[in-house]
C-alpha cells in the first residue's frame, strides 16, 4: 500500500559484483554517469528522488525528539561518554543504511516486511512489522508529547489542557499530512524543520551567553558527569542515542524513490550526509545543553522544559514554536512503515503481490488499495493519539523504544539480509569480512535489544 513503484533494476557494480539478483549487468561508467546527471539536476530543483532532498528526508526521519533529550543523558554520563557514544552511533548508523540499502536493491523490496519476505519467510516479515510498528508507535508518541510540553510552557495549561491540545493536533494536523503517497513529499517541510531544530541550538547557546556556565559544571562533572551512574543509566544514554540516530525504517523506501534509479552508492552518500548532519547537531546540543544547564535537577526531562523560565522571551517563544513545527514533520515519516506494514499484512490476506494496485478494484477514482492504505495512516495517527495522552514523559518512551524497537530495526535485521544475499551468491564463507562485520553487528544488536529493553523498563519502573 504505502510502498514506491517498483523501479528499474539496480545501476550499481559493487552491488551486481557481490550478489547474484538475476538483473542485467551495467558497467561502471554507465552508472556513474547515469548518477551524476541524476544528482546534479536534482540539486538543482530539489525534486523527489534527488540525493540531496533524499538526505534531507532520512536526517529528518532521525532528527526530532531524541534531540530534546540528549543533554539530560550527557548530564548523567558525562561529555567523554556521550560523545564516545555518539561518534561509534554514527559509524554503526552508516553501516546499517548501507547494509538495508544493499539488501533493498537486491531483491527489488522496498519495505522490511516485503525484504524479510523474500530472503527468509512471511513469519520473519511479520516479527519485524510488528517491532517496526512498535518504534513508530512509540516515535510519534514522543513528537506529540513534546508538542504538549511545548504548550503547556507557553500557556501554562494543566494536564487536561495538553491532552485536549495533543488530541487536537493530531487531528488537525498529523492526520491530513499522514496519508501523502511517497515519503519524498515532505522534503521540503524536512529542509525547514531541521533549520527550526539548528535555531534551537542557537538559543541554547544564546542562554549560556546570558547565563553563564552552571554553577553545578566542573571539569569533572562536565567530562565524566556528577557520579552515581548505574550501569543501567549508561544503558539508557546509549538507549537514546539508538533512538536519536534511528532512520533506518524509511531506508527501503526512500531507496526505492530514487531516480532515475536506486543505487547504492548513491545511498550510500546519502548515509554520509545525514549522519553527518544528526552527528553535528547531536553533539551541539549535548555539549552547550550540558554547560547551559548543568547537572542533577538543573536538568529537565527535555530542552523544552529547560527555557521554561525563559519563555517570555521572543527568541525562546520562536524557538518552541519552531521545535513544535520540527517534530510535526518529523511525525510523519514514522507513519508510512506502520503503512507498510498493513499493506504488506493486507496484502498477503487479499493474496496479491506488491505491484499489482493498478488492476485492484477501484472507488471514487482510488483503488481500495489506496483507501484501505490511507484508512491505516489515520488508524495509526489514532493509536498514537491515544498513547500520548496517556503519558507525559518523553525521556521514559524515547529510551523503551530505542532499546526495544530501534535497535533490531537498526542493527539486528539488516546484517541477517546481507548475509543471505551472501549464501544465495557464489563461493560463499563465513570468513568473509562483510560477513564477519554482518555477525558482529548483529551480535551487538542483539545485546542492545535485550539489555536495553530490561534496563529502559526497570528505569520507567523505578520512576
Amino acid at each position: 500500500m504505502a510502498t514506491a513503484a517498483v523501479p528499474a533494476p539496480a545501476c550499481d557494480p559493487e552491488l551486481n559484483s557481490s550478489v547474484e539478483s538475476g538483473t542485467p549487468e551495467v558497467s561502471e561508467q554507465a552508472c556513474c554517469k547515469s548518477d551524476k546527471g541524476g544528482d546534479s539536476a536534482g540539486i538543482a530543483r530539489f525534486r523527489r528522488g534527488g540525493t540531496l532532498p533524499t538526505a534531507v528526508c532520512l536526517s529528518k526521519a532521525a532528527i526530532g525528539a531524541g534531540v530534546l533529550s540528549m543533554s539530560v543523558h550527557c548530564a548523567e554520563v558525562g561529555l567523554v561518554y556521550q560523545l564516545v557514544a555518539l561518534v561509534i552511533g554514527a559509524a554503526l548508523t552508516l553501516w546499517s543504511i548501507r547494509l538495508i540499502a544493499k539488501a533493498s536493491i537486491g531483491t527489488g523490496c522496498w519495505s522490511y516486511e516485503d525484504i524479510c519476505d523474500d530472503l527468509f519467510h512471511p513469519s520473519l516479515s511479520l516479527l519485524t512489522g510488528i517491532i517496526n510498528v512498535c518504534n513508530c508507535l512509540g516515535s510519534g508518541a514522543g513528537y506529540l508529547i513534546v508538542c504538549g510540553q511545548v504548550f503547556t510552557v507557553l500557556s501554562g495549561a494543566g494536564e487536561t489542557g495538553r491532552r485536549l491540545f495533543v488530541v487536537a493536533v493530531g487531528v488537525l494536523v498529523c492526520a491530513p499530512l499522514a496519508v501523502a503517497r511517497h515519503v519524498g513529499f515532505m522534503r521540503h517541510l524536512a529542509a525547514g524543520s531541521i533549520a527550526a531544530l539548528l535555531l534551537l541550538v542557537f538559543t541554547v547557546v544564546w542562554c549560556l551567553a546570558e547565563d553563564g556556565v552552571d554553577e553545578t559544571i566542573t571539569p569533572q562533572t562536565a567530562w565524566l558527569g556528577p557520579g552515581g551512574a548505574t550501569v543501567f543509566t549508561y544503558m539508557n544514554s546509549i538507549n537514546n542515542v539508538v533512538f536519536a540516530y534511528n532512520n533506518q525504517f524509511n531506508v527501503p523506501q526512500l531507496t526505492g524513490e530514487l531516480t532515475p534509479q536506486p543505487s547504492l552508492r548513491r545511498m550510500s552518500n546519502v548515509g554520509y550526509i545525514t549522519t553527518a548532519m544528526c552527528f553535528l547537531l547531536y553533539g551541539g546540543v549535548s555539549v552547550f545543553g550540558l554547560l547551559a544547564f548543568g547537572v542533577g535537577d538543573n536538568q529537565l526531562d527535555s530542552l523544552v522544559l529547560d527555557l521554561t523560565p525563559r519563555r517570555n522571551s521572543p527568541l525562546v517563544l520562536l524557538t518552541l514554536l519552531a521545535v513544535m513545527f520540527s517534530v510535526l514533520t518529523c511525525f510523519q515519516f514514522h507513519i508510512y512503515p506502520i503503512r507498510q506494514f498493513a499493506g504488506y499484512t493486507i496484502r498477503k490476506a487479499r493474496g496479491r503481490s506488491a505491484d499489482d494496485e493498478e488492476t485492484d478494484v477501484k472507488y471514487a477514482g482510488r483503488s481500495l488499495t489506496r483507501w484501505l492504505d490511507i484508512a491505516a495512516a489515520l488508524a495509526s495517527v489514532v493509536v498514537i493519539i491515544l498513547v500520548a495522552v496517556v503519558i507525559s514523559s518523553l525521556k521514559t518512551i524515547l529510551d523503551f523504544i530505542g532499546a526495544f524497537a530501534s535497535a533490531y530495526i537498526s542493527y539486528v535485521v539488516p546484517p541477517l539480509w546481507v548475509i543471505q544475499l551472501r549464501r544465495k551468491g557464489k563461493a560463499f564463507t563465513w570468513m568473509n569480512a562483510e560477513v564477519l562485520f554482518c555477525l558482529a553487528l548483529f551480535g551487538l544488536g542483539s545485546f542492545f535489544f535485550v539489555f536495553g529493553t530490561y534496563s529502559a523498563v526497570l528505569d520507567a519502573a523505578g520512576r
